[in-house]
């Protein structure tokens, strides 16, 4: 895969490395394409990265071929695409199904059957480049990449917060503030191997949040990740006194779903190749749907 680049006039003059990295080339996706395969060009005469470069030239990459994990199996299910281009894939995750293989889920992850689906396409690169992933009983919007350079824009882009994920969730209870921003550091609690806490000493985690609905004994919330730490909706929301209904990990008592609540509906970024302005939304999953027209919630309220 190629991809091209005009200096333009105001650029300082630097060396192609440096230029290189502005565009969102890491250090390793460059090295790679020295050592392993691909070509850099300026004005077409093949260069190395310590050139010097000036206004006007014209500057050609070309990455080396991706290898393929022999380890992960390319299943062929049913796979919810919501967005294809040459550059990324996002699709919609069902409740249940990990975004990884693990070890009770070995052979059928998302991972997989987006595997399957270039198999079936006979896509250039069969390599897997998970962008964002979801909790297994999270449904909603995952983001994966098709090349090493599209993963390493876009994790630049969520390390910055250019990135906006959005999520809707069904908590207990009223919140006292219908808005508002949780800015607490989440911890592993040992010696628990998957949970999570509010602690001093974790890492910094903010979340928004905003009350869509209120129904007699839960909430319709919409919240967005500032960070993306493992279980932050669900720490946060435990933490400020409103859980997710049927959460087995932090509501263990409540049993009003058979997962999680958590539903990842809105994605939003800039295309780093095209400059697009991209959203995609998923809908809301029947179990949660559900849950709601049992409280009244009709369905042209439905977002």
């Amino acid at each position: 895969m190629n991809f091209s680049w005009y200096v333009p006039d105001d650029f300082p003059r630097k060396s192609l490395e440096k230029f290189l990295e502005h565009q969102g080339l890491s250090k390793s996706i460059i090295a790679k394409t020295k050592f392993n395969g691909g070509a850099i060009y300026v004005n077409h005469h093949r260069r190395n990265t310590d050139y010097s470069i000036k206004p006007k030239d014209h500057i050609t990459v070309t990455l080396p071929p991706e290898k393929d994990a022999k380890h992960l199996v390319p299943v062929h299910r049913p796979l919810d695409i919501i967005f294809e281009d040459p550059h990324f894939l996002v699709v919609n995750k069902p409740a249940g199904l990990p975004s990884i293989p693990s070890r009770s889920s070995f052979y059928d992850s998302v991972a997989n059957r987006v595997k399957g689906h270039l198999v079936r396409r006979a896509h250039e690169s069969l390599a897997i480049h998970v962008v964002s992933r979801l909790d297994q009983d999270t449904s909603g919007l995952m983001l994966f990449a098709k090349h090493s350079f599209a993963h390493s824009v876009m994790a630049k882009q969520l390390h910055q917060q250019a990135m906006q994920k959005y999520y809707l969730a069904l908590v207990v209870g009223h919140l006292s503030k219908t808005q508002g921003l949780i800015d607490q550091p989440i911890k592993r609690m040992a010696p628990y191997a998957m949970k999570r806490g509010v602690s001093i000493g974790g890492r910094p985690a903010q979340t928004k949040y905003q009350v869509l609905a209120e129904f007699s004994d839960m909430s319709l919330v919409q919240l967005k990740l500032l960070t993306g730490r493992t279980h932050q909706i669900r720490v946060h929301m435990q933490w400020l006194g409103h859980p997710l209904i049927g959460d087995p990990l932090y509501n263990p008592e409540n049993h009003q779903l058979h997962r999680q609540a958590l539903h990842a509906w809105k994605l939003c970024f800039k295309h780093p190749f095209t400059s697009e302005l991209l959203t995609f939304q998923a809908p809301l999953p029947a179990d949660i749907q559900q849950l709601l027209y049992q409280r009244g919630w009709s369905k042209n309220q439905m977002v």
